[in-house]
């Protein structure tokens, strides 16, 4: 039986989410389909987590097992003629048959794109989170960098989903603009549900002094909920990194 990794990418506005879900369409589910398809058997599908409604991915990785004998190389071109336009398998490869896309994951980076203009763009509706309202980018970067380091960010997540422990180490956490256009970015070994926007709702909130970026730190060990910023939009957050060992690290780093 092989174990194949695939490296995808997909607008998410049309969809509930990666996971498979009982009445509506998913991510997930539409790539198994597509799979299925192709090597002529069920196909279940893990990813590398839950993306939510709306939420898009520019890297993305799941695994699955076949015993089709489709050259690997054969497998994103088989794979994108069976599927919708905004989603794409980019590249595929064989992995160990230990290779599980969640449990082998080293860490992973979330980006959100916040378009901070007074003008609404038609073409960004669904993919940055129009905010009007002028933000300050050296607040947002102090407290982007109050997040860095290992802490319990029970105060930035939303309930939901059941987890062993609220603790997650962010390698880095920054926010750059570039004409109109902000962008957070989140590295980190885990993210708890809603967390990254959480963070980002908690910069906006420290750009015009709701919260101050030096008690960031304060907060989270709190942890309450109440006390940081709003969760975003799910259109302005995209999966841009996934980090493994072996091939299927190699595939998904490649530009």
């Amino acid at each position: 039986m092989r174990n194949i990794a695939l490296r995808l990418r997909y607008d998410g506005s049309r969809y509930h989410g990666w996971q498979v879900q009982k009445n509506d369409v998913s991510v997930c589910s539409t790539v198994q389909d597509a799979l299925a398809k192709i090597c002529e058997h069920p196909v279940k599908l893990t990813g590398c987590g839950r993306t939510d409604a709306g939420v898009h991915a520019l890297r993305y990785c799941a695994n699955f097992r076949t015993d089709c004998r489709i050259p690997i190389d054969r497998f994103p071109l088989a794979a994108n003629s069976r599927l919708p336009d905004d989603i794409a398998v980019v590249d595929a490869v064989e992995v160990d048959e230990r290779f599980n896309s969640i449990s082998s994951c080293i860490k992973k980076e979330y980006i959100y794109k916040i378009h901070n203009s007074n003008i609404r763009d038609p073409f960004l509706e669904k993919l940055a989170c129009f905010y009007p309202q002028e933000l300050d980018m050296e607040r947002m970067q102090a407290a982007a960098a109050a997040f860095e380091g290992t802490h319990d960010f029970a105060a930035v997540r939303s309930l939901g989903t059941q987890t062993k422990t609220t603790v997650r180490t962010v390698y880095g956490c920054t926010a750059e603009k570039t004409d109109d256009l902000i962008t957070v970015s989140v590295c980190a070994n885990g993210f708890l549900y809603n967390m990254c926007r959480a963070i980002v709702g908690t910069l906006v909130y420290a750009s015009y002094g709701k919260i101050e970026p030096e008690d960031i730190p304060k907060l989270l060990e709190l942890g309450d909920r109440r006390l940081t910023g709003p969760t975003m939009p799910p259109q302005g957050l995209y999966l841009n990194r996934v980090w493994y060992e072996g091939p299927a690290g190699i595939m998904m780093l490649k530009d």
